[in-house]
């Protein structure tokens, strides 16, 4: 039998960092990586749009994305690759949008209240649980995640998505990017952050094109007018600058360089495949302990859907699943803010809109070492925070 005890553990993760974003930054990471950037220089000089080129070229070559899809940095991070995708592309025929989580729950919100598309259909799942993927119509749009940030839940697979489609797929990857692997021949439109997907620095965005989707750019103008920041072409043709280092806005040369470093950093240990498996290499370490641990589980209960970076838990212990849930959602944050004053864990509290939990990042950035050295402060701040709820009793 496992029993959970308040023994001070001796030992604290190297790297306390599980932030589900940003995320850690990669193991040897330092400010004196990123010393190569052209800095001062303008967004549109030769160096400068070579290193942004580099930042793509190398995005393509560690992820696998084939030649003839496009990738382009966007701003406005994740979300504004997503909404890139979404203004520039709906709109000539119906949408299926599946949602179960917070993000996917915004996209849902952003095609049927805000661009209003009259064939819309939402099919929205509550956290923990995937949505009803056969219920997908293929002779429309389809928008989903592949990995839901602040549920834990992922698609199994791609499986689900016909390769004779009529619709465009476009899907948010941002916390499975080089952690899952993604099947680009079902992706027409894909989109990620670099804070989440290697730890690099906020507020830029990739947007990876199908040349389906690159197709209805040039064939569909949607009825509304797409923003400057979301404009794709250019005299009805794709503008193609952007898919080789040229950006709509001015970027951080910067969070390019970091970005790069990361990049560099993940090909340096055998690319996609050692990525994954560091990943894969975390979550279990995680779920081993999970599996033995009475008090906490995962708020995915279907394996086949569990995500292996955004890893969310609630905590079932009989005493604290009683409680109502503003006294739940502060015992978790007891918890969170322990592990923040013993420098054990930052920021692994669940997301604000989730139930009440924890979340915890297993993405390639993080150290199977740091997770192992994490479960028994884990226990360790259960235990003091139920021992403290039970005198306040």
């Amino acid at each position: 039998m496992y029993i959970v005890v308040a023994t001070y553990p001796a030992v604290r993760p190297a790297r306390p960092n599980f932030s589900c974003g940003p995320c850690a930054k990669h193991p040897g990471w330092q400010l004196e990586n990123l010393q190569g950037a052209p800095f001062g220089r303008s967004h549109r000089a030769k160096a400068s749009k070579a290193r942004l080129k580099l930042a793509i070229d190398l995005t393509r070559d560690i992820l696998q994305v084939p030649r003839d899809y496009r990738i382009g940095i966007i701003p406005g991070s994740d979300t504004g690759a997503v909404e890139t995708a979404l203004w520039s592309l709906l709109g000539q025929r119906g949408v299926d949008v599946f949602a179960w989580e917070s993000f996917s729950e915004g996209w849902v919100i952003d095609i049927v209240e805000h661009l209003k598309l009259p064939d819309a259909r939402a099919f929205v799942a509550d956290y923990g649980k995937i949505a009803d993927l056969a219920s997908a119509n293929f002779d429309h749009d389809v928008v989903f995640a592949w990995n839901g940030t602040t549920s834990g839940v992922r698609v199994p697979n791609a499986d689900w998505i016909p390769a004779d489609r009529k619709g465009l797929t476009i899907c948010d990857a941002t916390s499975a990017a080089f952690a899952q692997n993604l099947d680009w021949a079902k992706l027409d439109a894909t989109t990620f952050s670099w804070q989440k997907a290697l730890g690099a620095e906020a507020a830029h965005g990739m947007l990876i094109l199908s040349p389906r989707a690159v197709e209805r750019l040039e064939s569909f103008t949607p009825d509304w007018p797409v923003p400057k920041l979301f404009r794709l072409t250019q005299d009805g043709k794709l503008n193609e600058a952007i898919f080789e280092g040229e950006t709509i806005n001015t970027p951080s040369l910067m969070c390019v360089e970091d970005y790069i470093d990361a990049l560099n950093w993940g090909k340096s240990l055998g690319g996609l495949k050692a990525l994954i498996a560091r990943a894969d290499a975390n979550s279990g370490a995680l779920s081993k302990w999970i599996e033995r641990t009475p008090w906490v589980d995962f708020l995915a209960s279907d394996p086949k859907v569990r995500s292996n970076t955004s890893v969310c838990l609630k905590i079932v212990d009989p005493a604290v699943a009683a409680l109502p849930l503003a006294a739940e959602s502060a015992f978790a944050k007891s918890i969170e803010n322990l592990l923040e004053k013993e420098n054990a864990a930052y920021d692994i509290g669940a997301y604000r809109d989730a139930p009440p939990g924890l979340r915890i990042w297993c993405g390639a950035t993080v150290e199977t070492s740091d997770i192992e050295a994490l479960t028994p402060w884990l226990d360790y701040a259960f235990a003091q925070t139920k021992a403290a709820l039970a005198k306040a009793a």
